[in-house]
């Protein structure tokens, strides 16, 4: 049976900005790594215990998703920084809060969520569980 998400990937149009985002706003580690098969180093971006792929649009590794376009992906992240805090940080680096806050459902119950979006359009959700 299938027990966790391994990692995810992310097309991007512009890496230096989708970097920028996932690293210095959101805090993220880049990762360059270098893939078995002896192919080009490749990027992620990691948290926790999971890590984002990152595929340049202009060449997205292979395989891929049967589409890869930039902008497709809606992904909530859990933090344990509290929602109020990353509005605050959100407003320091001029990113715009699309959403919220707001009350939402997540996998293990109720969130208090904030929505934004990265340099390629992507709806990053970003909550704390309620307890």
């Amino acid at each position: 049976m299938i027990t966790a998400i391994d990692h995810i990937v992310l097309t991007a149009q512009d890496m230096d900005k989708t970097i920028y985002f996932y690293c210095e706003i959101l805090g993220m580690t880049l990762q360059r790594f270098s893939p078995p098969d002896g192919s080009a180093d490749r990027l992620a971006v990691l948290f926790g215990q999971q890590k984002i792929n990152l595929h340049d649009a202009s060449s997205p590794y292979i395989p891929h998703a049967r589409c890869p376009v930039a902008g497709a992906v809606d992904i909530c992240l859990l933090s344990d920084v509290t929602v109020e805090n990353w509005c605050k940080r959100f407003e320091e680096f001029s990113v715009s809060i699309e959403n919220g806050p707001v009350a939402k459902t997540g996998a293990m119950g109720p969130l208090w969520s904030i929505y934004v979006r990265d340099p390629d359009g992507n709806l990053i959700e970003i909550s704390n569980q309620k307890t």
